[in-house]
């Protein structure tokens, strides 16, 4: 397996639109030879609109002479990779790869779904012709693995295809914020804030590029691929309070009935650490872990409104409220045996149930909690050593802790009579939507 280069090389400076740090060759193409398009491998940036990744191989198939067409492509990763993703996960990501793949169609961009999993795409990428494949960024081992595999078997190939890797998802590419593993967020902070306006820049017009005029994609049955990936599945149930796909995610940034920014923002600076005001949070983080809505997009409308502004709960509800999770976190510390185990469990959990889960800001909030990744060191205490200590007293002076269990147990009921109002044999049957 070839792996990926330490230091890309940086991108040539011919896509204007797209800053030149965003972007990383990690594979030198041989220039054009045939007639074919440029390729977008959708990992984790699932959406369309705001995505620097997709507009990167607009600006290459439209500076090509003569000008390329675009594809995009998904990947199902196998099932090793999927193992912490339950029905609750993967309802969501098929649900909103159909929205996505019809958005798609009615702009023109042929949507090829590779249910095979990422080997899929040397072949593809052969298949279509492609003379540049433009992949997001993941921080996940198993994704650049996948990576690294892909760019070794499309080495060999001649003329060689040139892959470059974009940085949707962060608002500062990671690579760009810095070049170490930071001791703590407050080390990291300044670098960001240095370059911070820099990259939050709004995003610029889609480049026109060739219409697509090769064979188009065979249509995906979703309803028979849900069921059938349903069926090899853990049964954790969907949730029904966050719609998935690009559109749910602006309305719940910016709806007009209950948008996070144009009607629930008043009450985030009282409500934020009051567990008992769940509707107090943007409610965003099942969007930005999918890349329904890009994180970038968030904080540009957040700054345009500055000015307005001065465990069970996770089993039933597919989300937590931030505090409790550290909460939660670290008491697992304290019912274990070690942090390899509390660890261990607090990501079982947290893959299993929440909707946001196999994420790594959901990894790093496990490693805060349990072990004390990018905190300080505390006075020593038993069990916990000089982890960051947190306990029942510090809830109850931060909320009402009677009211925060009343409106988890409200929740457990809902969940509980939606189940049992389910007609039988319903379980990997989902409604369309």
């Amino acid at each position: 397996m070839a792996p990926t280069p330490a230091n890309p090389t940086p991108a040539s400076p011919i896509p204007t639109q797209v800053h030149p740090s965003r972007v990383r060759v990690l594979h030198p193409g041989g220039g054009r030879e045939t007639a074919g398009p440029v390729v977008y491998w959708m990992l984790r940036d699932q959406r369309l609109a705001d995505n620097w990744a997709l507009l990167h191989a607009a600006v290459l198939a439209a500076a090509a002479v003569p000008p390329a067409p675009v594809a995009v492509a998904f990947s199902l990763f196998p099932r090793p990779f999927l193992l912490g993703a339950r029905r609750r996960q993967l309802g969501f990501l098929l649900r909103g790869l159909r929205r996505l793949a019809a958005d798609a169609r009615a702009r023109g961009l042929p949507f090829f779904f590779l249910e095979g999993g990422p080997t899929e795409v040397p072949a593809l990428v052969r298949r279509l012709g492609a003379f540049a494949l433009v992949t997001d960024f993941s921080p996940l081992r198993p994704v650049r693995e996948s990576l690294d595999a892909v760019i070794g078997e499309l080495r060999c190939d001649a003329p060689a295809v040139a892959v470059h890797q974009v940085d949707a998802h962060n608002v500062v590419p990671v690579w760009a914020a810095s070049g170490k593993l930071e001791y703590s967020a407050k080390t990291l902070r300044g670098k960001v804030n240095k370059v911070i306006d820099e990259y939050l820049v709004e995003y610029p017009e889609m480049p026109t590029t060739a219409k697509w005029n090769m064979k188009h994609p065979e249509d995906v049955d979703w309803e028979a691929l849900i069921d059938r990936v349903f069926s090899e599945a853990e049964n954790v149930p969907e949730i029904d309070w966050c719609e998935p796909g690009e559109a749910a995610a602006m309305e719940a940034l910016l709806g007009s009935k209950d948008g996070f920014l144009t009607k629930r923002m008043k009450s985030y600076e009282s409500g934020r650490n009051d567990p008992t005001k769940p509707r107090a949070l943007s409610c965003l983080s099942p969007y930005l872990h999918f890349g329904h809505i890009s994180a970038q997009r968030c904080a540009l409308e957040a700054k345009r409104r500055r000015h307005l502004s001065p465990k069970l709960e996770m089993v039933h509800h597919g989300k937590m409220h931030g505090f409790m999770r550290m909460y939660w976190a670290k008491k697992i510390l304290e019912w274990t045996n070690g942090p390899e185990e509390a660890l261990s469990v607090a990501i079982y959990l947290n893959d299993k149930y929440h909707i946001d889960g196999r994420d790594p800001n959901g990894y790093v909030g496990c490693m805060w909690s349990i072990c004390g990744l990018h905190d300080q060191g505390w006075k020593a205490r038993p069990v916990f050593g000089k982890i960051r200590y947190m306990n029942y007293a510090g809830c109850k002076r931060k909320f009402n802790v009677d009211a925060y269990i009343s409106y988890v147990k409200r929740l457990v009921a809902q969940s509980k009579k939606r189940k049992a109002e389910e007609p039988p044999n319903s379980e990997a049957k989902q409604s369309k939507s």
